[in-house]
């Protein structure tokens, strides 16, 4: 028995040893698959006697409507005009640009009569400083794309800085897992034999009734699990049924990808400046191309921080480009062409035909934001159904929100009744009749 012992503490060890390697080993795979951080590149912004940065913000709030860094819009490009003009003669343009003309400048008479003679507005308020500014910031080279980070680079494939392979470290611990198995059957099969060589008799397992012979056997158990699955059959088959019709999360895929994120989100544009009619009608309608276009005649491009890594500028750009072929915009020529094509939008929200809802009586009358029922609009990408728009979802909204009567005198008369009838001070949406079966249901 004594050797047993022994050989039972040898086998041990082993299996401890082991472990430590394997351990030691994982700890070595974790550190180096963390990824080193990239250096920050630093490039410095070039200026020609102003500030770069606020020639920006200037630019974008005077000169964007009109004008594009690297192709022609209602006015030429703009990106490298320093090189083509002269400063001077630059100041006295953006200055009064009409004041050129009317002397018979050559160079403004050429662009006048060039963009179809639509004169430049005067910009008076602008200091030496400011249009200094400007022209620093249109005479930035033009940033080269950066090249898309493939995971798993091919500088660790070639022995770089990232050290040893991932498909080394995984194969080596594939390695030492398979060991470990070999290891395990070993010195199970070698403890059996010391044990039998040393007439230690190893512990028999008796042969029971099988469970499932037990169980049917026992007639209580059998008549409560019945029921057990009978009522979750019930339940399952009442949810499944309940589910009919309800599409909430429903995401499709638009003809052209409108980001709400980059609208609502970024460039905080109000819902009602697109869904204009949510204001005064039942549905908030969708909106005309021509709504698109008052923005999008002069922006035929994103800017370069819009792109996620899922989405880049040049597949907002594509984008951009479906709208000006369903309108008919010729963008070289700043001119509709008169070819226009439908844009077939995939409804996202659809009540059923027997459910009225109006959007005005939400919207302008009860003051609900648009996130309410829509939810965080201006972080979406895609558009999707946010609530379940179930009558259950709608009912609980009317019994937990309060009227708005503020300004309202016909509301301010009922609630001042109603008030002394239930005796409360506000009243909820419900306590004025908006969960009787007519308000939604006639």
């Amino acid at each position: 028995m004594k050797k047993v012992k022994n050989r039972h503490s040898v086998a041990r060890s082993l299996l401890l040893g082991v472990s430590l390697f394997l351990t030691f080993n994982t700890a070595v795979f974790a550190q180096d698959s963390i990824p080193a951080e990239p250096a920050q590149e630093v490039q410095a912004a070039e200026t020609t006697g102003g500030d770069a940065a606020q020639g920006k913000e200037l630019f974008n709030s005077l000169c964007a409507a009109c004008h594009k860094m690297d192709s022609k819009s209602i006015g030429p490009a703009l990106r490298g005009v320093t090189e083509k003009r002269d400063t001077e003669w630059l100041h006295s343009w953006i200055r009064n640009s009409g004041e050129l003309i009317a002397a018979g400048d050559k160079q403004a008479v050429e662009i006048y009569n060039e963009y179809n003679q639509v004169a430049m507005p005067p910009f008076p308020q602008l200091s030496d400083a400011d249009i200094d500014n400007i022209l620093a910031y249109v005479s930035q080279p033009k940033a080269e794309p950066k090249a898309a980070q493939v995971a798993g680079g091919e500088a660790g494939a070639s022995g770089g800085d990232s050290g040893v392979s991932t498909d080394i470290l995984l194969g080596i611990l594939a390695f030492v897992l398979l060991m470990l198995l070999v290891i395990l059957f070993l010195v199970n099969r070698t403890l059996r034999r010391f044990a039998a060589a040393s007439g230690v008799e190893l512990p028999v397992r008796e042969k029971g009734k099988p469970i499932w012979k037990a169980f049917v056997e026992n007639q209580f158990l059998v008549l409560v699990s019945a029921v057990i699955l009978v009522l979750l059959g019930t339940y399952f088959v009442y949810g499944f049924f309940m589910q009919v019709g309800i599409d909430q999360g429903y995401q499709p895929i638009q003809p052209i990808h409108f980001s709400h994120r980059i609208h609502a989100g970024d460039n905080q544009i109000e819902c009602k400046f697109c869904h204009s009619s949510a204001r005064v009608s039942k549905t908030s309608g969708i909106p005309s191309l021509n709504v698109c276009m008052n923005c999008h005649k002069s922006i035929s491009e994103v800017a370069p921080e819009t792109a996620t890594e899922e989405y880049s500028k040049e597949f907002y750009d594509a984008e951009i480009a479906k709208l000006y072929d369903a309108v008919g915009w010729d963008v070289a020529e700043q001119a509709y062409t008169g070819e226009t094509e439908p844009v077939k939008w995939i409804r996202i929200h659809n009540l059923p035909d027997f459910a009225y809802f109006n959007h005005s009586q939400h919207v302008e009358v009860g003051g609900i934001a648009c996130q309410t029922c829509h939810g965080p609009v201006q972080e979406m990408e895609i558009m999707y159904q946010n609530a379940p728009l179930t009558m259950g979802w709608c009912v609980n909204c009317h019994r937990t929100t309060n009227v708005q009567t503020a300004g309202n005198e016909y509301y301010e008369k009922v609630h001042e009744e109603l008030s002394a009838k239930y005796g409360v001070e506000e009243l909820t949406v419900a306590q004025m009749g908006g969960i009787e079966c007519g308000k939604c249901h006639y």
